[in-house]
């Protein structure tokens, strides 16, 4: 029953990055470069201190503003094979569940980057309306707002 009232939404985007793969990979292994591609709206930081060893089983603190509400955020690197693919999962956070897996793949002239977000919104119907009125379209905007600066970053380097 619980799964009934808690559905599981998907978020896929691709990403052409005119970049090698190896480079793509480094950037979003770095996890300091979250910060880099967040809208300022988010206020987004990091709060594990630096450096962070990205592996399995790394955990990734972070701290944002979402609508005024202060709140904080612990990942956690399900898996890590270079230049290939890394899985981060919500341990602590705004999500009933966040699954996010980045594949990177050698094409022509560059890297295509893809993200898989699978996640569920809290709190039942209420969780449902919210993801209805505006959590759908809030991971959206972050999602273009990271496209554009990615290919701003990737561009200038």
């Amino acid at each position: 029953m619980t799964e009934f009232l808690t559905p599981t939404y998907k978020l896929e985007q691709e990403h052409f990055i005119a970049r090698p793969r190896d480079e793509v990979f480094r950037f979003f292994a770095d996890p300091f470069n979250l910060e880099r591609i967040t809208p300022p709206f988010l206020q987004f930081k990091i709060i594990t201190p630096a450096p962070i060893d990205v592996h399995p089983d790394t955990l990734i603190d972070y701290s944002l503003r979402l609508y005024g509400v202060g709140f904080r955020w612990r990942t956690r690197i399900e898996s890590h094979t270079p230049d290939v693919a890394f899985i981060d999962t919500q341990e602590r956070g705004p999500y009933k569940l966040w699954h996010h897996t980045h594949t990177f793949e050698d094409v022509e002239g560059g890297t295509l980057m893809r993200d898989l977000v699978r996640y569920q919104v809290p709190f039942g119907l209420l969780g449902q309306l919210a993801h209805a009125i505006f959590v759908r379209r809030a991971l959206r905007q972050i999602f273009e707002f990271r496209r554009i600066a990615i290919d701003r970053i990737m561009v200038a380097s």
